[in-house]
């Protein structure tokens, strides 16, 4: 996964994703959205076979988009470890 930052303002950023689909875009969009201080996030792949995924995320106050992802970032990985440890746990 490659990550390219095209626009990086006080309340607005706006980055390509490399190798992932909508199954990742749908999860972190959705983590995005679990934060308050995210008024906009979504994103576009402009074409289903070699389009990249494009993210927009948009702040309000003082926290940063960059920190919303962040945020966004610890908690799915969060989740993935709770998953993985009920997971190991079935019998």
């Amino acid at each position: 996964m490659e990550l390219n930052v095209l626009e990086n303002k006080k309340n607005k950023l706006v980055f390509e994703l490399s190798g992932v689909g909508h199954t990742f875009c749908n999860a972190l969009k959705e983590e995005l959205r679990n934060n308050e201080s995210v008024t906009i996030t979504t994103y576009n792949i402009s074409h289903p076979l070699v389009g990249k995924p494009k993210f927009f995320v948009e702040t309000k106050g003082s926290e940063t988009p960059k920190k919303a992802l962040e945020k966004a970032i610890t908690a799915l990985k969060s989740k993935n470890t709770q998953f993985l440890k009920e997971y190991k746990s079935m019998k």
